[in-house]
């Protein structure tokens, strides 16, 4: 008979247990992760009836290895993109939520007479709540599509990346056992630092790897490279004193924005489900219930300060970010539970060894007590709040009504505000690329060549030379780069900032001369180092323009291309594109929102083709489609736009409309259609109606409802040409044309 390790049978009784649980809960309509709970309790040493997982220490590593999955799974859904398209009263709720109920729950563990730590990581417990129960109870519930609803998404996706933050914030003051401000305020900044580097870094290799291995990359290799690269992270973010969560989270982040990541998120899923059910069940085994039996008073007044807490602290925070009465109320009820991350710094004080055997049932009981009652507080919410509203006085009514319009009113933006839009994000991301470099080349590289070169003299002043080397793009990028893509759209909050340009120009010098002198002291002394800045400030003057700046536009051009390489490939109708694109050119659908600037306005007017090079080849509106508009044609909302161009002129007209506000979903019943389209093709001969003529004179756009798109003539190539090209015989014509009515007769 041959003998079975503790880990496989251990591991046989948690699945089949959790299998059992699941399909019973599931049976009564409750959450499948309540069911991993009751799992792991039934395994556990305290349920003597059943088979019980005699070698805990194994299942602890598989549970740690279920985190990051689920952070890694959590990750490919988030985007850093989605955290910048978070409205600003999401961003202000969230934080203002996440803040108070960490103060309120280290006040109340205070009074209870719990220590510090205890009552700081019952404070973080509280302060997360549930994005999978939330969705799930919404799905349930038929909410989807209503306006609080989109507050509350916003705020879980702000509360996950806080909740990040919180992990290595309380990881930092657990190993030290200290408050110290400054120390707290020293590890917050070191991980934004190294998340922008990471971002940084990645977004500029990762989809060029995956570009050079697309055409190999099955479900299987998808699944084995993602989880690769995953693990990689969770190894450096180890590596530089960081949770592995959080490298687990960030490389999430940063493969959802590359095509692949929607595929790697649908390939991962059954191993993200298999690891979280462990962890889940891991989790159950903690439940103590003498503990509970003990505590059950503690475990009712924990509930209720969850419940109020995190629908006040909801309520008040959408209130002073400007939302309504009722939307914010509605958000509040509907955010009043804990669960998956509440686990997890649990779990992490745990492991630490810092907090007291209670915390970790007590925030386990909380979860599934919270979990029940979502579905009917959100369910409540609005009768509840019309009882509230009638009993509200007048005068806070009218005092809330009249905050909440001031708190609306379009005003003009601020300098500061300007700045940091138009320049903030290139010079921060430049900066931190300058100070990573000099700190790679002080903590590793320089002791390197120090060692290869044996102690010599010239060893700091080879690793000066190279840093400078590889940091003069990132310097010129600082002082020198022009406004972001969005902002250069934006003319007039341009000029706004034309007359500050001067003294924008000396702080950006300042802060290039400063991060200079910081790098050329890790290799000199002070004195070396102010006269090599100097040599260094005129040699980079003329050096500048001859190949750093080069460099550098090298290095933005394929960062932005990467950045957008997701957004751009779902701008293409690819079944379209097969068929109409004889070059290197792609078809882009765009919606024209009712407050878009566009609307209104006639396309000579607006002059895509000369402000962005694209075409507008066709409107869709309502039911009517309008191919090949002239320049009279005036846009109104919600038409569509069917536009052809480059990759990157469709990404920048995307991107102005962006900044325009106007939404890029395509509807189904007005989506573009391969068959509302023709792409013909013909050559000019000698006696051809065409020949000799300008594209406006031949007529082609009104007699045959088609747009030329583009010319061949010999070798050349001519994409987009203007009403203006003359065509000349042999010329091959490209047409694009509706299929019910042209038919083109050379």
């Amino acid at each position: 008979m041959h003998h079975l390790p503790h880990l496989i049978t251990d591991l046989g009784f948690i699945l089949m247990i959790a299998a059992l649980s699941t399909l019973l809960f599931k049976k009564l309509g409750q959450p499948q992760v309540l069911g991993y709970l009751i799992a792991g309790f039934l395994v556990s040493p305290h349920v003597p009836f059943l088979p019980t997982v005699t070698d805990q220490a194994n299942i602890q590593v598989w549970s740690e290895i279920g985190v990051i999955f689920l952070l890694f799974s959590l990750g490919l859904e988030f985007s850093f993109k989605k955290l910048f398209k978070v409205g600003g009263s999401a961003s202000f709720t969230a934080v203002f939520e996440v803040v108070f109920m960490v103060a309120l729950g280290y006040l109340v563990g205070r009074l209870l007479g719990w220590n510090n730590i205890d009552s700081l990581f019952f404070g973080g417990i509280l302060s997360i709540s549930s994005t999978t129960i939330i969705v799930r109870a919404f799905q349930e519930l038929g909410m989807k599509g209503k306006k609080f609803v989109e507050l509350v998404f916003g705020i879980l996706v702000v509360e996950d990346i806080v909740a990040i933050l919180l992990l290595v914030l309380l990881t930092a003051i657990a190993s030290s056992d200290t408050f110290s401000t400054a120390e707290l305020a020293f590890s917050g900044l070191r991980l934004l630092f190294y998340i922008a580097l990471w971002f940084v870094v990645g977004i500029f290799l990762i989809p060029i790897f995956l570009r050079k291995i697309r055409n190999l990359l099955e479900d299987e290799t998808l699944l084995l490279v993602s989880i690769g690269l995953c693990f990689m992270m969770v190894m450096i973010a180890a590596g530089v004193g960081f949770s592995p969560a959080l490298g687990a989270f960030v490389m999430g982040s940063l493969l959802a924005e590359t095509p692949e990541g929607h595929k790697m998120e649908h390939v991962l899923q059954p191993v993200k489900n298999l690891f979280a059910a462990i962890f889940f069940v891991s989790v159950g085994m903690m439940i103590d219930p003498k503990v509970l039996i003990e505590r059950w008073d503690l475990v009712i007044l924990v509930t209720l300060v969850t419940i109020v807490g995190k629908f006040i602290s909801t309520f008040l925070g959408a209130i002073l970010s400007g939302q309504g009465r009722k939307q914010s109320f509605q958000s509040g009820m509907s955010l009043a539970q804990i669960g998956e991350f509440s686990f997890i710094i649990a779990a992490l004080g745990v492991s630490l060894k810092v907090t007291s055997d209670f915390l970790y049932p007590l925030a386990i009981a909380v979860s599934a007590v919270t979990t029940f009652t979502t579905p009917y507080l959100i369910k409540v919410a609005d009768p509840f709040y019309r009882w509230v509203e009638s009993k509200l006085p007048e005068g806070v009514k009218r005092n809330l009504d009249q905050y909440q319009a001031s708190f609306n009113q379009a005003g003009e933006k601020k300098a500061g505000a300007l700045i940091m839009k138009t320049y903030g994000m290139k010079i921060l991301l430049n900066t931190v690329m300058v100070v990573a470099i000099m700190a790679a080349f002080k903590a590793v590289v320089n002791a390197e060549i120090q060692k290869y070169l044996q102690e010599s003299p010239w060893a700091s002043g080879i690793s000066l030379f190279v840093c400078l080397a590889l940091s003069a793009p990132f310097f010129w990028g600082i002082v020198m780069s022009g406004p972001s893509l969005r902002a250069q759209r934006e003319v007039e909050e341009l000029q706004k900032l034309r007359g500050l340009q001067a003294g924008l120009f000396v702080g950006r010098l300042v802060l290039a001369v400063v991060l200079l002198g910081a790098l050329i002291s890790q290799f000199a002394t002070l004195k070396v180092a102010s006269g090599v800045i100097v040599a260094v400030v005129g040699v980079a003057a003329l050096a500048g323009q001859l190949w750093v700046r080069h460099l550098y536009q090298f290095i933005e051009k394929n960062f932005q291309k990467n950045l957008t390489e997701k957004e751009r490939k779902e701008l293409v109708s690819s079944s379209v594109a097969k068929n109409f694109l004889p070059w290197e050119t792609t078809l882009g659908n765009y919606d024209i929102s009712s407050e878009c600037s566009l609307v209104g306005r006639t396309l000579r007017d607006l002059s895509f083709k000369e402000n962005y090079g694209v075409t507008v080849a066709a409107v869709f509106r309502g039911a009517k489609r309008y191919f090949a508009p002239d320049g009279e044609f005036v846009l109104w909302p919600h038409d569509k736009l069917i536009c052809f161009g480059s990759e990157e002129e469709l990404q920048s007209f995307h991107t102005f409309l962006e900044g325009e506000k106007a939404a890029q979903v395509p509807e189904p019943e007005a989506t573009t259609r391969q068959e509302d389209y023709k792409l013909s093709s013909f050559v000019v001969s000698d006696d051809s109606k065409f020949k000799d003529k300008t594209i406006r004179e031949s007529g082609i756009r009104e007699s045959y409802h088609g747009m030329v798109v583009g010319i061949e003539r010999g070798p050349q190539r001519i994409l987009g040409p203007r009403a203006s090209f003359t065509l000349r015989e042999h010329d091959l014509v490209w047409v694009v044309s509706d299929k019910k009515q042209s038919q083109v007769t050379v």
